[in-house]
C-alpha cells in the first residue's frame, strides 16, 4: 500500500530551482513504488463542486506570470486515466460526495511543478482533482478518506499546496523563517504525528497565528485531504522541512505506510 503525501509546491519556479527541497522531491519518488497513476488535489484548482479530470491528454496550465522564460517552455505531457477517473467519481458518489467530470481542465503549476521534479518522463497517468475552500475541514478530510482504497491499488495520491503561504509576508531580502510562521508549523506537527483531529479540525482557532499562515485556505486544505486518505493508518510522518523567503513554507507530509 502506497502512503499519501502532503507536498508544498512553493512558487511556479519551484520546476526549474535547485536546493534541498527540490533534491528531495527528486529523491522522494525513488523511495516509494512506482505508482499506476497519480491522483493529485492542487491548490490552484478551486470549484464549490468536486472536478475530477477526465480528459485523455493533460495540457500543461501556466497559471502565472512574470517568471523566467524558461518556465513556458516546459511541458509536462501527462495522460489521464479514465477508467481511473470513472472509479473515482463512484467513490465518491458512494460518500454522498457530489462531484462532475471535466474533460477540459488540464494541469496547473501546482500539479505539474513538482510532478516535473518527481516523476520528470510524464509516463505515469494523472487524474487532477479540484479543492473547495469553502468546505469545512471535516468534509476535505471525509474527501480524502473516500479515496483511501486508491492506495491499496498503487494509486499516488497527492495533496499539492502550502502549510504557510502568506504571499503578503514575503521577505527576498531575508530567507530566515520568521517566528510566527515556525511557531504555526511547529503547532500543526504536533497535532499530525498525534493525529489530533480534533485540534486540526479547529487549527483556525487553536493554532498560533493561524490568521497569518492561513490567510486563505486553499493552499492548506489539500494537507487535510492527504491527511483523510490515510484515514485506515493514523501515521505521520514529516519528511522535509523548509522555507523561502521567510514565510513560504516548503514541507513533505508523509501518511500512512512508512518509505522503503
Amino acid at each position: 500500500m502506497l502512503p499519501s503525501f502532503f507536498i508544498a509546491h512553493g512558487a511556479p519556479s519551484l520546476a526549474i530551482e535547485q536546493h534541498a527541497y527540490t533534491e528531495f522531491l527528486r529523491k522522494l519518488a525513488s523511495s516509494i513504488p512506482r505508482p499506476k497513476a497519480i491522483v493529485l488535489f492542487s491548490a490552484h484548482w478551486e470549484s464549490r463542486l468536486q472536478q475530477i479530470s477526465s480528459a485523455i491528454q493533460l495540457e500543461t496550465i501556466y497559471d502565472f506570470t512574470g517568471f523566467p522564460e524558461e518556465l513556458y517552455a516546459i511541458k509536462y505531457p501527462a495522460k489521464g486515466d479514465l477508467t481511473l477517473s470513472l472509479h473515482i467519481q463512484q467513490l465518491f458518489q458512494d460518500e454522498g460526495i457530489d462531484c462532475e467530470m471535466n474533460d477540459q481542465r488540464g494541469l496547473d503549476h501546482g500539479s505539474w511543478a513538482p510532478l516535473h521534479i518527481m516523476y520528470p518522463d510524464a509516463s505515469i497517468p494523472v487524474v487532477a482533482l479540484s479543492v473547495n475552500p469553502r468546505l469545512t475541514p471535516e468534509e476535505h478530510y471525509r474527501v480524502g478518506a473516500a479515496l483511501s482504497a486508491l492506495r491499496e491499488q498503487q494509486v499516488l495520491i497527492l495533496g499539492s499546496g502550502g502549510t504557510v503561504h502568506n504571499l503578503r509576508r514575503l521577505d527576498r531580502r531575508n530567507p530566515a523563517p520568521q517566528v510566527w510562521a515556525l511557531k504555526f508549523d511547529e503547532w500543526l506537527a504536533e497535532q499530525l504525528e498525534t493525529w489530533n483531529l480534533e485540534a486540526l479540525f479547529s487549527y483556525e482557532d487553536r493554532a498560533p497565528f493561524a490568521a497569518e499562515a492561513v490567510p486563505t485556505p486553499e493552499h492548506f486544505v489539500p494537507l487535510l485531504i492527504a491527511l483523510g486518505a490515510a484515514d485506515t493508518s493514523h501515521k505521520a510522518r514529516l519528511l522535509h522541512h523548509s522555507f523561502q523567503m521567510g514565510t513560504l513554507s516548503l514541507s513533505c507530509w508523509m501518511f500512512g505506510a512508512e518509505t522503503n
